[in-house]
């Protein structure tokens, strides 16, 4: 019977938009032009050097209007989709591998207008993923996102949540 292989794991597999973004700068600019987010009306407005903070907007416009004029729900999950797997894959480093195992939405007040997403990671938070990951032990953690009108009213409109799954490679 033969044991596991010995050699080294190759670093996590990353989509080519990834690989295209050399610098944060880069990574905003595809990422406001990848057809997922330039055509539903997403745009990454700000994303820190470190990508420890992101803010993220979408438009409301007919293309992203439901029947009944708001919103339409899966935009509001989108806009907030690949930013915390992101920020924690890049925070820990490449002796990690992060993958999104669940997301939870809970719409709370009609999107009529234009709404935003703000991620912040701490550096405290990546210490308890890397010291919970320690033995080798696969870590589940939650990260929560509230989707915000832009009208400067602070009206939540979405609470999105995203399961993490962290481990040591």
């Amino acid at each position: 019977m033969s044991g596991p292989p010995t050699h080294a794991r190759p670093p996590q597999r990353v989509g080519r938009l990834k690989a295209l973004a050399t610098s944060p700068r880069a990574l905003r600019l595809a990422m406001n032009l990848w057809p997922p987010f330039l055509c539903s009306g997403i745009r990454v407005e700000s994303m820190a050097e470190d990508l420890r903070h992101v803010r993220v907007r979408l438009a409301h416009s007919p293309l992203t209007s439901n029947y009944v004029g708001t919103l339409f729900g899966g935009s509001l999950f989108a806009m907030t989709d690949p930013f915390w797997m992101m920020m924690v894959l890049r925070g820990l480093g490449p002796g990690y591998v992060v993958w999104d195992q669940a997301a939870e939405v809970t719409f709370v007040a009609p999107g009529r207008g234009a709404v935003s997403a703000t991620f912040e990671l701490e550096e405290q938070v990546l210490d308890e993923l890397r010291a919970a990951a320690s033995d080798g032990t696969p870590v589940r953690r939650w990260f929560t996102t509230e989707v915000v009108a832009a009208d400067g009213t602070g009206t939540v409109v979405a609470r999105v949540r995203k399961l993490l799954y962290v481990r040591r490679r």
